[in-house]
């Protein structure tokens, strides 16, 4: 069967989650995504209004799609990683940015499955997909029985909780469709509770101008002061609503090399990150996620973080920045000191 062949594949290639859909998506997605932007919940995010056309309908993206392969490569993580939220010396970085580029990882992977697909159909065409795409991953994957959209918008799985980076690869050939994901979060709200900044207005909805992923990675001014306290020492994303969901529990750690935490960003100190020059910033983010938010944002983050810290030492740091070239980074340096002299 055409779907076994090709999940047979996925699996030796290393993908932890296949599933297969239609190239559709169901009305409450499509409503979902709408209302999203009606209220303006994306931020600054313009580029999600802009293709929210293609983003809702896979067949605008690329007409031809009749399938979608949905895949899964899980990064599940041995360490707690909640942990460095104590340290306040130290920076936490998102569990998933700690090493090389995930879309690096997934890309050659979804081209490698995408070649072989090509060379056992030869009729079929194909494309795939990360999310650098205007494609609604998570709602695809719970199409495709990877499993649902939680309480915290992201797809959580049986067997990889919370823990799945998607990718997919659009073709014409005809799969038949898995049956979706079952809604599994019962009465549980441990994502809701956690999430320092309230970004979740209500169950499945996020206002992303109040996330601290998007606060510390899409956004490019000020960070609004009501959100700097809650923000703790998180430079870059948030793993929060992910870590506490209980499905977490069944999800074995992963064992990709390219996601294993590099030694210079599990807990990397908040005054040497401070100091960091743009030449230096791109040598320490090599090959990372981070890199793509520049030396300016990332240091706004960093200062925001030194604020927070309650350690008098690391005043002198920030005031070492309060005349700082980008305006952004110089006014985050005030703040810092201001905050580090009154504690």
């Amino acid at each position: 069967m055409t779907k076994d062949l090709i999940r047979a594949e996925a699996q030796r290639l290393g993908f932890d989650a296949v599933g297969f859909a239609a190239a559709t998506l169901p009305a409450e997605a499509r409503a979902r995504l709408d209302r999203f932007l009606a209220e303006g919940m994306h931020g600054t995010m313009g580029w999600m209004e802009a293709r929210a056309e293609q983003r809702a309908h896979p067949r605008a993206l690329w007409p031809e799609a009749i399938s979608i392969v949905s895949l899964g490569l899980s990064y599940a993580p041995a360490e707690d990683p909640l942990a460095n939220l104590s340290r306040r010396d130290r920076g936490n970085i998102s569990i998933y940015a700690r090493n090389r580029d995930y879309h690096d990882v997934l890309k050659s992977r979804l081209k490698a499955l995408a070649r072989w697909m090509v060379a056992t159909w030869p009729e079929a065409l194909v494309k795939v997909f990360v999310d650098t795409a205007p494609v609604m991953e998570k709602p695809l994957a719970q199409e495709a029985g990877l499993g649902w959209q939680g309480k915290h918008t992201n797809l959580v799985s049986r067997q990889h909780g919370s823990w799945l980076f998607l990718g997919e690869v659009y073709t014409t050939l005809s799969l038949p469709a898995d049956p979706p994901g079952a809604d599994r979060c019962g009465r549980c709200s441990a994502c809701l509770d956690i999430c320092p900044t309230r970004a979740f207005p209500e169950p499945r909805r996020l206002d992303a101008r109040r996330c601290i992923s998007y606060l510390t990675i899409e956004h490019r001014g000020p960070i609004p002061e009501e959100h700097r306290a809650p923000m703790g020492n998180r430079i870059y994303g948030c793993d929060d609503c992910l870590a506490v969901c209980p499905w977490n529990k069944f999800a074995r750690a992963h064992s990709e090399p390219g996601f294993a935490p590099r030694a210079s960003l599990d807990a990397p100190r908040l005054a040497e990150l401070a100091m960091l020059d743009d030449a230096g910033f791109r040598a320490l983010f090599t090959a990372s996620p981070v890199k793509r938010i520049g030396r300016d944002r990332f240091v706004r983050n960093v200062l925001v973080a030194i604020g927070n810290s309650g350690d008098p030492a690391l005043r002198a740091t920030a005031q070492a920045l309060a005349e700082d070239p980008d305006p952004v980074v110089a006014e985050a340096a005030r703040w810092a000191a201001q905050r580090l002299e009154a504690a």
